[in-house]
Protein backbone atom coordinates (compact mmCIF):
# COMPACT_ATOMS: atom_id res chain seq x y z
CA UNK A 1 0.00 0.00 0.00
CA UNK A 2 1.31 3.03 -0.87
CA UNK A 3 1.78 5.94 2.09
CA UNK A 4 -0.70 8.73 0.90
CA UNK A 5 1.73 11.20 2.53
CA UNK A 6 5.02 10.93 0.87
CA UNK A 7 4.30 7.94 -2.03
CA UNK A 8 6.45 5.27 -0.21
CA UNK A 9 5.47 2.06 -1.71
CA UNK A 10 6.14 -0.01 1.69
CA UNK A 11 4.04 0.43 4.19
CA UNK A 12 3.77 -1.62 7.49
CA UNK A 13 0.24 -2.70 8.34
CA UNK A 14 0.30 -2.21 12.49
CA UNK A 15 -3.02 -3.30 13.59
CA UNK A 16 -5.54 -5.38 11.78
CA UNK A 17 -9.50 -5.44 12.60
CA UNK A 18 -12.62 -5.66 11.20
CA UNK A 19 -14.95 -3.06 10.90
CA UNK A 20 -18.68 -2.85 12.99
CA UNK A 21 -20.34 -3.87 10.60
CA UNK A 22 -17.69 -6.88 9.90
CA UNK A 23 -18.42 -5.53 6.08
CA UNK A 24 -14.65 -4.63 5.60
CA UNK A 25 -11.40 -5.05 7.61
CA UNK A 26 -9.69 -1.82 9.16
CA UNK A 27 -5.89 -1.72 8.61
CA UNK A 28 -3.76 0.81 10.45
CA UNK A 29 -0.40 1.29 8.99
CA UNK A 30 2.44 3.03 9.49
CA UNK A 31 5.34 4.32 6.26
CA UNK A 32 8.48 3.82 7.64
CA UNK A 33 9.69 6.44 4.88
CA UNK A 34 8.24 9.77 6.65
CA UNK A 35 6.59 8.64 9.95
CA UNK A 36 2.96 9.28 9.15
CA UNK A 37 0.16 6.35 10.16
CA UNK A 38 -3.03 5.83 8.21
CA UNK A 39 -5.99 3.77 7.77
CA UNK A 40 -7.08 1.48 4.74
CA UNK A 41 -10.25 -0.70 4.64
CA UNK A 42 -10.65 -3.95 2.56
CA UNK A 43 -14.09 -4.79 1.64
CA UNK A 44 -14.78 -8.29 -0.17
CA UNK A 45 -15.98 -7.96 -3.77
CA UNK A 46 -18.06 -10.90 -5.10
CA UNK A 47 -17.55 -10.22 -8.63
CA UNK A 48 -16.84 -6.76 -10.73
CA UNK A 49 -20.07 -5.26 -11.55
CA UNK A 50 -20.65 -2.94 -14.78
CA UNK A 51 -23.24 -0.37 -14.29
CA UNK A 52 -25.56 -0.57 -17.66
CA UNK A 53 -26.74 3.36 -18.14
CA UNK A 54 -29.75 3.95 -20.41
CA UNK A 55 -27.87 4.94 -23.50
CA UNK A 56 -26.75 1.67 -23.41
CA UNK A 57 -22.86 3.44 -22.06
CA UNK A 58 -21.35 0.89 -19.72
CA UNK A 59 -19.53 2.46 -16.69
CA UNK A 60 -17.82 0.16 -13.65
CA UNK A 61 -19.99 0.53 -10.97
CA UNK A 62 -18.60 3.00 -8.46
CA UNK A 63 -19.28 2.43 -4.35
CA UNK A 64 -18.53 5.86 -3.98
CA UNK A 65 -20.46 7.27 -6.22
CA UNK A 66 -23.59 5.77 -4.49
CA UNK A 67 -22.20 6.78 -1.32
CA UNK A 68 -21.96 10.23 -2.88
CA UNK A 69 -25.97 10.23 -4.10
CA UNK A 70 -27.02 9.09 -0.33
CA UNK A 71 -25.32 11.72 1.27
CA UNK A 72 -26.74 14.41 -0.43
CA UNK A 73 -30.52 12.11 -0.09
CA UNK A 74 -28.96 12.18 3.64
CA UNK A 75 -27.91 15.98 4.00
CA UNK A 76 -29.01 17.41 7.68
CA UNK A 77 -31.55 14.67 7.81
CA UNK A 78 -31.22 12.64 11.33
CA UNK A 79 -30.02 9.77 10.02
CA UNK A 80 -26.94 8.37 11.84
CA UNK A 81 -23.91 7.74 9.75
CA UNK A 82 -23.67 4.41 10.14
CA UNK A 83 -27.33 3.81 9.37
CA UNK A 84 -26.36 4.68 5.71
CA UNK A 85 -23.44 3.08 5.97
CA UNK A 86 -25.13 -0.25 6.48
CA UNK A 87 -27.52 1.00 3.70
CA UNK A 88 -24.63 1.50 0.96
CA UNK A 89 -23.33 -2.16 2.56
CA UNK A 90 -26.45 -3.94 1.87
CA UNK A 91 -27.06 -2.29 -1.79
CA UNK A 92 -24.04 -3.42 -2.85
CA UNK A 93 -24.42 -6.96 -1.50
CA UNK A 94 -27.59 -7.07 -2.86
CA UNK A 95 -26.22 -5.76 -6.18
CA UNK A 96 -23.71 -8.90 -6.59
CA UNK A 97 -25.87 -10.57 -5.24
CA UNK A 98 -28.04 -10.90 -8.14
CA UNK A 99 -25.93 -12.96 -9.93
CA UNK A 100 -25.24 -10.96 -12.71
CA UNK A 101 -21.81 -8.78 -13.62
CA UNK A 102 -23.81 -6.30 -15.67
CA UNK A 103 -26.71 -4.63 -13.97
CA UNK A 104 -29.04 -1.92 -15.67
CA UNK A 105 -29.03 1.64 -14.14
CA UNK A 106 -32.48 1.25 -12.90
CA UNK A 107 -32.77 -1.85 -11.32
CA UNK A 108 -29.75 -0.04 -8.89
CA UNK A 109 -32.05 3.28 -8.82
CA UNK A 110 -35.09 1.32 -7.69
CA UNK A 111 -33.15 -0.88 -4.98
CA UNK A 112 -31.50 2.78 -3.43
CA UNK A 113 -35.54 4.07 -3.69
CA UNK A 114 -36.23 1.33 -1.56
CA UNK A 115 -33.65 1.38 0.68
CA UNK A 116 -34.08 5.25 0.97
CA UNK A 117 -38.14 4.57 1.69
CA UNK A 118 -37.32 2.13 5.00
CA UNK A 119 -34.28 4.75 6.07
CA UNK A 120 -35.52 8.29 5.77
CA UNK A 121 -39.12 9.86 3.87
CA UNK A 122 -37.51 13.08 3.29
CA UNK A 123 -34.09 11.48 1.75
CA UNK A 124 -36.67 9.40 -0.64
CA UNK A 125 -38.54 12.06 -1.92
CA UNK A 126 -34.85 13.85 -2.41
CA UNK A 127 -33.09 10.66 -4.42
CA UNK A 128 -36.67 10.34 -6.57
CA UNK A 129 -36.38 14.05 -7.25
CA UNK A 130 -33.39 13.75 -9.30
CA UNK A 131 -33.91 9.83 -10.06
CA UNK A 132 -37.64 10.45 -11.30
CA UNK A 133 -36.19 13.51 -13.10
CA UNK A 134 -38.81 16.03 -11.68
CA UNK A 135 -39.29 18.94 -13.79
CA UNK A 136 -41.58 21.10 -11.85
CA UNK A 137 -43.67 21.22 -8.41
CA UNK A 138 -46.45 18.99 -9.57
CA UNK A 139 -44.11 16.40 -10.12
CA UNK A 140 -43.43 16.35 -6.60
CA UNK A 141 -47.05 17.03 -5.49
CA UNK A 142 -47.67 13.77 -7.25
CA UNK A 143 -45.03 11.62 -5.71
CA UNK A 144 -45.75 13.23 -2.24
CA UNK A 145 -49.33 12.57 -2.92
CA UNK A 146 -48.76 8.93 -3.88
CA UNK A 147 -46.75 8.20 -0.37
CA UNK A 148 -48.86 6.21 2.19
CA UNK A 149 -48.22 7.32 5.51
CA UNK A 150 -46.44 10.17 5.04
CA UNK A 151 -47.75 12.21 7.73
CA UNK A 152 -46.64 11.41 11.45
CA UNK A 153 -43.43 9.51 9.93
CA UNK A 154 -39.60 11.06 9.88
CA UNK A 155 -40.17 13.86 11.63
CA UNK A 156 -43.14 15.65 9.39
CA UNK A 157 -46.20 16.40 11.26
CA UNK A 158 -49.51 17.44 9.73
Amino acid sequence: MRCPFCGNDDTQVKDSRPTEDNSAIRRRRLCPGCGSRFTTFERVQLRELTVVKKNGQRVAFDRDKLARSIGISTRKRPVEPERVDRLINGIVRRLESLGESDIQSDIIGEIVMEALANLDQVAYVRFASVYRNFREAKDFEEFVGGLSGLRGMNGIED
